[in-house]
This record gives structure tokens, sequence and C-alpha cells, in this order.
């Protein structure tokens, strides 16, 4: 797993789990007080969005757990017995 709120996450990092997950939206906390405070539902571009979510890892959805290339967001304890 992936210490978010103290390390927060590498732009690639945050591309892998992005793309396994399927896609950044899956990674943002919409009920976070982070979210709701922050102005990334106002802004238009992704890449603009992408810098603010980096910028504010408050605003992940956690926990994010990594197996290789999956990875999950949010508890998901059968999906984590799966892997090997």
């Amino acid at each position: 797993s992936i210490d978010i709120l103290s390390k927060g996450m590498s732009k690639g990092e945050f591309n892998s789990v992005s793309a396994a997950v399927g896609g950044y939206e899956k990674l943002i906390d919409t009920s976070s007080k982070a979210y709701k405070d922050s102005t990334l539902q106002y802004l238009a571009y992704e890449g603009d969005k992408i810098e603010k979510l980096l910028e504010n890892p408050a605003m992940f959805k956690t926990p994010i757990v990594r197996n290789g290339r999956q990875a999950t967001v949010g508890y998901c304890p059968d999906v984590w017995k799966t892997w090997e």
C-alpha cells in the first residue's frame, strides 16, 4: 500500500494506479472535506485536475493498494485475497 497522506504520490505512480483502476476519477474521494473545500470539481482541464489532486493527497480514496500492475482503491479484501 501507499502512504498517501504523508508521502503523496508521484506522477508515475498516479498514472500507473489510474490505468489499473480505470481512470483517475476513481481515485477521488468526493465525500472528503479536502475535495469539498477544493476547486477540483470546477476545473475544466484533466491536466489541471490531476495537478490539483497530486498537490492535495487528502482527496484520494484510501487505501490504495498495488500488486504488480493491479491496484484497488478503497477497502477491497475480496480482491486482495485473489492476489498472489
